[in-house]
């Protein structure tokens, strides 16, 4: 293995390590890596790198610039204070890290042989290829694959290109949505797909359709643009949706063409117009468009789900959901990361229980233990063993660093007011119902379950349960958090003293609620005091109904 700062190039795996953990990398820029890392301290010409990975083909040379860039992002690289690779203008590139050899660690050699294929998702798998194999014959797909956070979307389609880069036959084009930049700069995914097509193994045919066909989209891409394209582009020709939706079915006549975009709740208006118009057009094409996104993103007004909506409707789209893992593929997601098959005891139930499936959250989860020292590997070589050495911890603990930052995020978007109604919630358990917020917040109970409504309709994280019957005859609406970790982070981040004063307003309205029948909830009352820091209340609480208890039973 190849090692180099805090990365490693695995040559007999085909990937690149960071920290030991995987990076996806599509085969021609890992290629180019490699090819560098191989080489390292001299200037490998741009010849040179052409013709060692397209021996016999001709390649125009700014299909590496768009490698470099792709490898830089992955890098964390600089081009003006390199750390990694050095561009010599006109000449080359060199490689100036240190580069080491060293055989694989046992954890390492453990993690690449329980490495397989994409863990539980061979049925999701199997249905994007059958929707392909459709493409194949002409029909145009349009797939949105839909999920929350975390929960393996971007994971699921970079196991689906794989596949279609290894048929040489069908061509790919990726691009993503940025937060923040959707409604800045339209296209911004579409742009970046159009420089990735015009970049690929069969580039210069693109570039020579979309000269011919829609000039100006052309010339958003002129960083892949060859030379000869360069000469034939029109400067006054008007971007239209219509030339560019030509120019891709005519690039999907022979081959396949999979247009491929991430993220599109935070997609542009515009970006959406070319999804809606490429799934409404009514050309034989071999197109796919898919795309991935994270529903009731928090946003009160949203074009996407419209789109989806109407598209579902006419039976113009599919929409796929990616649901949280099964407990089996967690185990074995656990085994990988750790690099075992034997789990040390309680492991799988602790972490299934506190990532609720989802992948992000059980890789967290793991890293945060072994990062606490709860878990500890023992022995040597072969025999080595990951073992608990400490109790798994509870949710005063806290949260994994990336799942907080990332929780964070998330929570910061939202309006304050909402975010104090999410704290408030959180005061009681994963199930929380609108009277308990209210009363936290001391506001009206109509009003606060009005919110909770939106919230849930808005929110992936939050989703309305039911309704329950209170003592007075009145009923409550109930919502649950989709994970315990996302209530987690909104427990913690309010101060002692405000928690304090929260929990005993619901166990005062609780106790307003229950008023004749306070024993049955002295035990949720005694855990809100108890919470709050006031002990002698919570006693008080459960003595009472001891008390009311025995004389029921006298009577």
């Amino acid at each position: 293995m190849k090692q180099f700062d805090c990365f490693g190039l695995d040559t007999a795996n085909q990937c690149l390590l960071r920290s030991g953990a995987p990076i996806d990398m599509a085969p021609k820029p890992f290629a180019v890596l490699r090819y560098l890392v191989e080489n390292p301290g001299r200037l490998i010409t741009h010849d040179e790198l052409l013709d060692a990975l397209w021996p016999e083909t001709y390649v125009q040379p700014q299909v590496l610039r768009t490698y470099m860039l792709e490898l830089r992002k992955i890098l964390g690289d600089d081009a003006g204070q390199p750390r990694f690779i050095q561009t010599l203008p006109k000449r080359g590139y060199r490689f100036v890290a240190q580069v080491t050899e060293r055989a694989a660690t046992e954890p390492e050699a453990a993690k690449e042989a329980l490495r397989g294929p994409i863990m539980g998702r061979a049925a999701e798998l199997a249905r994007l290829n059958a929707l392909f194999q459709l493409a194949e014959r002409g029909e145009r797909q349009v797939v949105f694959l839909s999920g929350e956070a975390g929960v393996g979307k971007t994971t699921l389609a970079d196991a689906f290109c794989r596949q279609l880069t290894s048929a040489p036959a069908a061509r790919v084009a990726r691009g993503g949505c940025v937060q923040g930049i959707g409604g800045k700069e339209e296209y911004y995914p579409v742009i970046e797909a159009l420089r990735a097509l015009c970049a690929g193994p069969e580039g210069e045919a693109a570039c020579r359709v979309l000269a011919r066909m829609a000039p100006a989209w052309l010339s958003l891409g002129r960083d892949s643009m060859t030379a000869e394209v360069q000469t034939v582009r029109s400067v006054a020709q008007e971007r239209t949706l219509g030339d560019l939706c030509s120019a891709l079915e005519e690039l999907a006549t022979e081959s396949p063409l999979a247009l491929i975009f991430e993220d599109v709740h935070w997609a542009d208006d515009s970006t959406l117009h070319l999804i809606s118009a490429l799934a409404r057009r009514r050309a034989q094409a071999k197109l796919m468009v898919l795309t991935t996104d994270c529903p009731r993103h928090g946003s009160s007004e949203d074009p996407l789900k419209g789109l989806k909506h109407d598209l579902l409707m006419r039976r113009l789209g599919v929409e796929m959901t990616v649901a949280p893992l099964a407990r089996p593929a967690v185990l074995e997601l656990i085994a990988r990361e750790l690099g075992q098959q034997a789990l040390p005891p309680g492991l799988a139930d602790f972490v299934f229980q506190r990532s609720e499936g989802n992948p992000l959250f059980v890789i967290a989860v793991v890293e945060h233990l072994i990062a606490q020292e709860v878990l500890v590997r023992r022995g040597a070589g072969a025999a080595a063993q990951w073992e608990p050495c400490a109790p798994y911890p509870e949710m005063e603990a806290g949260v994994p660093d990336p799942l907080m930052r990332m929780i964070e995020l998330e929570i910061e978007h939202l309006g304050e007011e909402e975010q104090r109604m999410l704290e408030a919630a959180s005061l009681m358990s994963v199930a929380f119902p609108a009277w308990a917020v209210a009363a936290a917040l001391e506001k009206d109970h109509v009003e606060i379950e009005e919110a909770c409504d939106g919230l849930a309709r808005r929110l992936h994280f939050v989703v309305r349960a039911g309704r329950d019957e209170m003592p007075d005859g009145t009923s409550s609406a109930f919502y649950c958090f989709a994970h315990g970790i996302y209530r987690e982070v909104l427990y913690q981040r309010q101060s002692a003293a405000r928690r304090a004063r929260r929990h005993i307003r619901i166990a005062e309205r609780l106790g307003e609620l229950f008023a004749g029948r306070e024993a049955s909830v002295a035990r949720e009352r005694a855990t809100h005091y108890q919470a709050a820091g006031d002990a002698v209340r919570a006693a008080g609480v459960l003595h009472a109904a001891e008390i009311d208890v025995r004389q029921a039973g006298v009577c």
